[in-house]
């Protein structure tokens, strides 16, 4: 399986309404429940009102269409980051998976998911 790293800085914040972001962004995540309205985009489209933010994330898409039938793959990539100590934040299109990881710890997830036989581009 390929994983491709993302070439931009991310940030994962909480908002209060979605009207200051720009929806024409080239990336980005909005998730809304009964509780909260989160965003993950590149940190230079990040709104300038944000409720809470965090910087600093950087990315990996799975490469390819999942089909929904695959079972286990989410699971396994972050069962090998949390046995390296690699806290991540992963969501997910309708196509495939992102895992979002903190910067510091970036390069060595990358290493860690590749010596465990997914190949990193």
């Amino acid at each position: 399986m390929e994983l491709k790293r993302l070439p931009y800085e991310l940030t994962v914040c909480k908002l209060k309404e979605i009207s200051d972001f720009d929806l024409n962004a080239g990336f980005y995540f909005i998730g809304k429940t009964d509780e909260e309205l989160s965003l993950v985009c590149r940190t230079e489209d990040t709104p300038e009102e944000t409720l809470e933010r965090s910087d600093g994330w950087r990315g990996l898409r799975i490469q390819g269409v999942l089909d929904f039938s695959l079972i286990g793959i989410l699971s396994k990539l972050s069962g090998i980051l949390a046995e390296n100590r690699i806290g991540i934040f992963a969501v997910s299109t309708y196509n495939t998976d992102y895992i979002l990881v903190k910067e510091e710890n970036f390069d060595r997830a990358a290493q860690v998911l590749s010596a465990a036989g997914y190949t990193v581009i």
